[in-house]
């Protein structure tokens, strides 16, 4: 692209993970340097990237459906691009199953954008689906739009390799930034703005660069000036040691908030996954947690229907719900996925019971959330407002435990913290009023 050309426009469209959002920022960035501009209009764009999840087989064929949806706003010279994980699990493949795409890029191969968007202008259909272990984009500009929170990716990969999952095959292996690095991105942030920091990683909590862990990595980061919230997703139940709860206890600004994926209740099956823990070691990671943090919240993943499940094994999990007492749980319905080794693992469990067994346990987990909730109405806690409510004339924020709390603020407290008190609860969220408005911070 020359400089005399005219810019060429972008449309990014992101499926799946706050990692996928985060890389969709320095998809951007990557394409900005080259004199790309963003536009939230698909219509009229000369480029059109779909950044796409393999986690689950209903992400993919949402992404079948979508780019097959973008193809009318195609003509002569523009391209139409699949990237992120599903991209890397089928590679070269997906060319020849969508004739219409014409760029596949997976998760290493995005400081490559601009070269293969060219190549594909030129009338190629290009693939770049190689791992590049040392890849982390550090001297990518992130194109972020300003706000009071930001994601801040400090680990990519993964090297546990639980049966179930396909991210070690789209992401490849574990790696760390420097923590320096991490520092200068978060202290760029807080400069303009952002108060609320979240850090990314498969397995956050085992992040380490060489030389610091991950407790040192929270103290680093929460020390940042104008940091007031620290967050961090998602941990692997037994890497949190000691010295990282303890480093969670010292800093201020981390949140009182985990989400910690147990993914299934029952020994038998958490061995089938390949988790490297039991349901007793698991259950005992939360009482360290709780004991060093009483205020503490904590959400989960959990799997249902997995190779060889049983109604003991349902039940083990529907009881480790109230063991746990989780405070709200993602679940569901296993889906197999070509390539990891949970598709060689008999006794599958048809789709029909499988379901009926998520049904149960979403009502077991919604149960438990409305008590506790209910419980909450009351108190009185601090909440950064974060973005407008689907009703009209509202707001939406949240608390420092991650509770969500529909508040009558105008569309300017963006960004604002008050001082609230939970006036009632729909089940799953709160409403509130304000006790004692603070100025915005931003």
């Amino acid at each position: 692209m020359t400089s005399e050309s005219a810019p060429r426009r972008v449309y990014v469209e992101t499926y799946g993970c706050q990692m996928n959002v985060a890389d969709s920022s320095l998809i951007l960035g990557a394409l900005g340097r080259e004199g790309f501009v963003p536009t939230d209009d698909p219509d009229g764009a000369d480029v059109l990237l779909v950044n796409t999840c393999a986690v689950r087989d209903n992400a993919e064929q949402r992404v079948f459906g979508r780019v097959g949806e973008l193809q009318r706003y195609t003509r002569p010279g523009t391209v139409l691009g699949v990237v992120g994980c599903m991209a890397q699990r089928l590679g070269p493949t997906l060319l020849a199953q969508v004739p219409r795409v014409d760029l596949v890029a997976g998760p290493d191969a995005y400081r490559h954008l601009p070269d293969l968007i060219r190549q594909a202008m030129a009338g190629d259909r290009v693939s770049d689906t190689e791992f590049r272990s040392w890849e982390h984009y550090e001297d990518v500009p992130q194109a972020r739009e300003a706000g009071p929170m930001a994601f801040v990716t400090v680990q990519r990969g993964c090297d546990y390799k639980c049966t179930f999952c396909i991210v070690p095959y789209t992401r490849g292996t574990e790696r760390s930034r420097r923590l320096e690095e991490v520092v200068g991105e978060v202290e760029k942030l807080a400069a303009t703005g952002t108060t609320e920091v979240t850090l990314l990683g498969q397995t956050v909590n085992s992040y380490h660069d060489g030389t610091h862990d991950f407790g040192d990595l929270l103290r680093a980061v929460g020390a940042v000036d104008g940091v007031r919230r620290l967050r961090f997703t998602s941990p692997y139940p037994t890497d949190f040691t000691p010295g990282v709860i303890q480093a969670m206890v010292d800093t201020p600004a981390v949140c009182e908030h985990v989400h910690l994926p147990a993914q299934s209740g029952s020994d038998a099956v958490l061995r089938r996954m390949l988790r490297r823990y039991t349901r007793a070691r698991f259950l005992e990671v939360v009482a360290e947690l709780r004991a060093a943090m009483p205020a503490l919240t904590i959400s989960t993943d959990l799997i249902v229907g997995f190779p060889g499940e049983t109604e003991a094994d349902l039940n083990d999990t529907m009881s480790l719900v109230d063991a746990a007492g989780f405070d709200e749980a993602y679940t569901f319905l296993y889906s197999p996925r070509d390539g990891t080794p949970a598709m060689r693992i008999p006794g599958h469990v048809p789709e029909a019971i499988g379901s009926e067994r998520l049904q149960r346990l979403i009502g077991h987990v919604r149960s438990g959330t409305r008590q506790r909730n209910a419980a909450r109405v009351g108190g009185v806690h601090e909440v950064l407002v974060e973005r407008p409510a689907r009703r009209g004339g509202q707001m939406l924020g949240r608390t420092r435990s991650n509770l969500l709390v529909v508040l009558d603020l105008p569309a300017d407290s963006i960004g604002e913290y008050h001082t609230v008190r939970l006036t009632g609860t729909t089940g799953s969220t709160f409403t509130g009023a304000v006790v004692a408005p603070q100025l915005a911070v931003l």
